[in-house]
């Protein structure tokens, strides 16, 4: 047995305090960036995913933009035959054209039909596009049945001829343009009706998160301003605000200029959600094309400015021919 002198003591050790602290201070840091990664993962993602929110946004607003502008002047058969009589006996300022927009203007009914020359300021600078057209008859009966060939800005066809249209004057419209949606959301409106002069429908939202429609229309021998001189082709020469086509106190001028329009450049600034971009500030955005080619100090639409929301914003731009005659 070993005697009490003999025991030998272990001493020990631990970490001090100031080792503690650096290895804490360690693990911070390391939390931090752990952290840091994961925010900037997942805000990554979600730009992903409202960018691709926004492509499809962007088809589905091109294509149906597309599809109801192309109708713009369709006739039916028995109309389009003698060149709609209806148009030959009534004085031109009598009839609204096929297609009409208003500059920086926001929706109203009055001013649609052209009763009222009041224009309400459009959401962020964005313009108004009036289409009209006749319905498609189905001629395989004698039942008044359309043949759901055209179809209005929510993508629905009437099923009946309305009876109270037979003639070409009266036409289906479809309206587009920006306002406020739900929850304050700003979206592409559309406003129809199955029968000119009577818009019916009450507008509704066809894709949220539109922030601004610039229009620029391609004319024939139009200049700006003044009530049409030149001889008229099917090439446009030129693209025009909607305001550099009326000519003051000359509304057959203002009319006759707008069957001149052979063609349509439209542009849209549409966002994603919040938070939805890497960098705080978004750079100011040209909807009609790249900076100095269809931009103007004289269209506030044109340049969208720049904004610190974090919001993602892409543009859409394209243009539409028309394929129907404008003019009777």
């Amino acid at each position: 047995m070993l005697s009490q002198s003999h025991i030998t003591h272990r001493k020990e050790n631990g970490l001090t305090l100031v080792e503690l602290m650096v290895a804490m201070a360690l693990s911070g840091l390391i939390i931090t960036a752990g952290m840091a990664a994961l925010v900037l993962a997942l805000r990554g993602f979600s730009t992903v995913d409202s960018a691709s929110q926004i492509r499809d946004n962007q088809r589905f607003a091109t294509s149906i933009m597309r599809r109801v502008i192309t109708q713009a002047g369709y006739l039916e058969t028995k109309n389009a035959v003698d060149q709609g009589s209806d148009f030959k006996t009534r004085p031109s300022d009598e009839i609204e054209p096929n297609i009409k927009g208003f500059e920086n203007s926001a929706y109203d009914s009055d001013l649609v039909l052209g009763i009222t020359n009041t224009i309400k300021k459009g959401l962020n600078n964005s313009d108004m596009l009036v289409v009209r057209y006749r319905q498609g008859e189905d001629y395989t009966n004698s039942s008044g049945d359309t043949d759901s060939s055209m179809i209005n800005c929510s993508g629905s066809s009437p099923e009946k001829i309305d009876s109270s249209i037979d003639n070409p004057t009266k036409r289906m419209m479809s309206v587009f343009y920006v306002a406020s949606s739900t929850g304050g959301e700003p979206a592409l409106m559309c406003s129809w009706s199955d029968k000119d002069g009577y818009l019916t429908k009450t507008p509704q939202p066809l894709i949220q998160g539109v922030e601004s429609l610039q229009i620029l229309y391609g004319v024939d021998g139009v200049t700006p301003g003044a009530a049409p001189t030149a001889t008229e082709d099917s090439v446009p020469e030129r693209y025009l605000r909607a305001d550099e086509l009326t000519v003051n106190g000359n509304n057959a001028g203002t009319l006759d200029n707008w069957r001149r329009v052979r063609s349509i450049r439209i542009g849209m600034v549409m966002r994603g959600a919040v938070n939805s971009a890497p960098p705080e500030t978004v750079p100011a955005q040209y909807p009609l094309g790249p900076q100095g080619i269809m931009d103007s100090t004289a269209d506030a639409g044109s340049i969208f400015p720049a904004s610190n929301d974090r919001r993602l914003r892409q543009i859409v731009t394209f243009t539409v021919h028309l394929r129907n005659p404008q003019r009777s």
